[in-house]
């Protein structure tokens, strides 16, 4: 029996991709390995999200390849730098965003190669996961981007926007109630475009969801802030499903650094946005992901970001400095800063995260909340669960996969703040 070792980067698509792509290994008769040294094949399913992962992912490569493994790599990078990678003597197999699902049937025909241009693509590849021992799945229901923000390489790994059928997404979401799993994850590349092309949107999806489906509850990936509409807000307020949980991609708090990074909102539009958003829901979850160091971002500059994000109301802040990415119009831009102000930068950033996560935890404390029981920790004897504003909890008593109600302690959250703060 063929053993492989599967490692996914990045964001919640791939980790869902990659859970995909190991059970089709395992149907084909293959055996996951806990451990590298014990695989045939390394498989990495790769983030090209930033520079530091491209490195990132050379070096697991060339660990695996180091131990005598035959390495496969997938994910974007494999999308974006396509065959120029088997002149790597690390890298033994290259294939693409879509063709990684044909995994087991490329490696029985030796197949080395298979990357599928992406962006001719105009169909969404309907993939589901169907074994999972977690208590929350994650469903991908768009892949691609249309956007063409000047910092981002991701449209090319990832081609145009394309959306699953609605009748799949309700079908599926019935399948994992069916199965007992208490919460889907609604997943993509850029989830606020699903139905883009067939004239639809998420507020449309999001109203099937509640009247067609029976999960108890869902909860959704990134959002830019002009699709957070108050027709979809006004939804999600009167939702029995929806988990108060929003993650905001914001990328800058300062104007000018929003403009040169083309991204078509104002600071002022989001920060009223928010406003709205703690108005309509108790103690909902606002992550957020900031670049910092931008092309051409002065001090000046940084220090409305800052000030700016000290004054929201978000919950966390998502925060890495500013990566060139080969191809992409920022690449060209003039202005770009050392390495070191970029993490300085965003070493300020992860300071006002924590303050603001620990806030967060703090306005929770005494709140009743509804908890998603995940797991019974062999340390401790503790269970572990989730609140539909996403936090993590510890408790002393529970039962897999089971729902309580509990009223958050400080002691329930001491865990939590220490594992979110880094």
């Amino acid at each position: 029996m063929k053993k492989f070792f599967l490692k996914s980067m990045g964001c919640k698509s791939n980790q869902f991709e990659g859970q995909i792509m190991a059970e089709k290994l395992i149907q084909a008769g293959y055996e996951g390995m806990s451990k590298i040294e014990n695989a045939d094949f390394y498989i990495l399913n790769s983030c090209s999200v930033t520079h530091k992962s491209d490195n990132e992912a050379f070096y697991y490569l060339r660990h695996a390849h180091s131990l005598g493994i035959k390495t496969i790599l997938t994910g974007c990078i494999a999308q974006i730098e396509k065959n120029k990678l088997l002149k790597e003597d690390f890298i033994d197999y290259v294939f693409g965003n879509e063709d990684k699902f044909k995994i087991a049937e490329l490696l029985e025909e030796d197949n080395h190669y298979a990357v599928k241009d992406l962006m001719s693509e105009t169909e969404f590849c309907s993939v589901t996961l169907h074994d999972s021992v977690k208590t929350r799945i994650s469903l991908k229901i768009q892949d691609g981007c249309d956007n063409r923000c000047a910092y981002c390489i991701i449209p090319f790994g990832r081609g145009k926007s394309r959306s699953a059928d609605e009748k799949f997404i309700i079908d599926e979401i019935n399948k994992y109630a069916k199965q007992e799993y208490k919460e889907v994850i609604l997943t993509g590349i850029h989830i606020g475009l699903w139905g883009k092309e067939h004239n639809k949107n998420i507020l449309y999806l999001l109203e099937k969801i509640e009247n067609y489906t029976d999960i108890h509850r869902y909860r959704l990936g990134s959002l830019n802030p002009h699709e957070i509409t108050p027709e979809l807000l006004n939804f999600l307020e009167k939702s029995e499903k929806f988990c108060p949980h929003f993650h905001l991609s914001l990328q800058s708090a300062c104007n000018s650094t929003l403009k040169r990074m083309n991204r078509h909102y104002t600071v002022e539009y989001y920060l009223d946005q928010i406003e709205d958003i703690v108005s309509r829901f108790k103690n909902p979850f606002l992550g957020s992901d900031i670049i910092a160091g931008f092309v051409g971002e002065t001090e000046d500059e940084f220090s409305i970001t800052v000030e700016n994000l000290k004054k929201s109301k978000l919950s966390q802040i998502h925060v890495f400095p500013y990566s060139i990415r080969k191809g992409t119009a920022a690449e060209k831009m003039d202005g770009h800063l050392p390495d070191k102000i970029k993490e300085e930068r965003a070493s300020v950033i992860k300071k006002i995260s924590a303050e603001k996560y620990q806030k967060f935890l703090n306005d929770n404390i005494g709140t009743a909340q509804e908890v998603l029981i995940e797991k019974h920790l062999s340390k401790g004897g503790k269970y572990k669960g989730v609140t539909r504003n996403y936090i993590n909890v510890l408790l002393d008593e529970g039962e897999f996969n089971s729902l309580k109600n509990v009223v958050l302690t400080h002691d329930m959250l001491l865990e939590n703040a220490a594992f979110f703060a880094k």
